[in-house]
Parts: structure tokens; C-alpha cells; sequence
């Protein structure tokens, strides 16, 4: 298993990735097929995210095929530029066997080195695989968001998650 930082020439592997993924994960944000990216846009996310010094995407690689994402989204604002909003997602196979945890260890030794001291996340409180991974991974419940999401007609909850470095 490989994880790096994403290359311009994984864009089209990162997009099916990112659609299998949304396929087989109950409590991600876009439902299966929503996601309408096209491939230039996906291109160009990746080209914007890698002119911010605070952002970065990573990818867990297997056997050449992409198995896991993890998104480093920095602030924006003059005020929020330590901070950097996370986005995991890994193919069904392959969740369990450490590789969420390894995409979070490199993300956390990768934002300490781009003077990012806060670490963030949300996850649906049902989701108690994913709880249970950023909690490994030294993320604490900061709050609830509730009724933040409607997942086949039932309103779910999300935790607002953080990791201070």
C-alpha cells in the first residue's frame, strides 16, 4: 500500500474513485450517480487545490489502483488558514485493514509542516465505523449538527469532529 499526495494524471482515477466510493457508502454527502464532475472539472480541482500551500489531496494506492482518497481542504480566509476541512473515502473492499488510519496519519505530519494546527471533520453519528476511526485517529466531538442530512427519507445527525496539532 502506497499513500502519496495526488498527481495531476490521477485525475480520472480519482473520479471513479470518488463515484464508486459515493456507490457503496451510506453516509456520504452525494447519493450514488449525483455527482455530475466531469473529468476537465476534476482536472481543475486538482490543479486549484495544488496551488494552496494549506491543501492537498492524498491517495492510498494499491497494485496501481487508487483504493482510498483523503481530501486537505484549507481555510480560505486570513483567519482560517491553519484549519483544513477533511474528506475521507475509501472503496467498500478495502475499509477495515488501516488505510483510513494511515490516510490520517500522513495528512496530520503533512499539516504540521504547512502551519495548519486544526484539523476538522463532520461524520454522521450513525456512522460508528467512522466515528470510531477519527476518534482513533485523535479527533474529538466538538458539537452535533442536527437533522443535517436526509438519507432515504430519515433525517440524520452529524458530529462536527477535530483534531488540534
Amino acid at each position: 500500500m502506497i499513500i502519496r499526495e495526488i498527481r495531476m494524471e490521477d485525475a480520472e482515477n480519482l473520479l471513479i474513485l470518488i463515484k464508486e466510493v459515493e456507490s457503496t457508502a451510506a453516509f456520504l454527502l452525494m447519493e450514488p450517480r449525483e455527482r455530475k464532475t466531469s473529468l476537465e472539472q476534476q482536472q481543475k480541482q486538482i490543479e486549484q487545490i495544488n496551488t494552496k500551500k494549506n491543501s492537498t489531496i492524498f491517495v492510498a494506492e494499491k497494485n496501481g489502483k487508487l483504493v482510498g482518497y483523503l481530501f486537505v481542504i484549507g481555510g480560505s480566509a486570513k483567519r482560517t488558514k491553519h484549519t483544513a476541512y477533511l474528506v475521507i473515502g475509501i472503496l467498500q473492499e478495502y475499509r477495515g485493514k488501516g488505510i483510513g488510519t494511515n490516510l490520517f496519519d500522513h495528512a496530520t505530519c503533512w499539516a504540521k509542516t504547512h502551519n495548519i494546527s486544526r484539523l476538522e471533520l463532520t461524520v454522521v453519528t450513525a456512522n460508528e465505523a467512522g466515528v470510531a476511526l477519527y476518534q482513533k485517529s485523535g479527533f474529538d466531538v466538538e458539537g452535533t449538527k442536527r437533522n443535517s442530512l436526509i438519507i432515504n427519507d430519515r433525517a440524520y445527525d452529524e458530529y462536527y469532529m477535530s483534531k488540534l496539532l
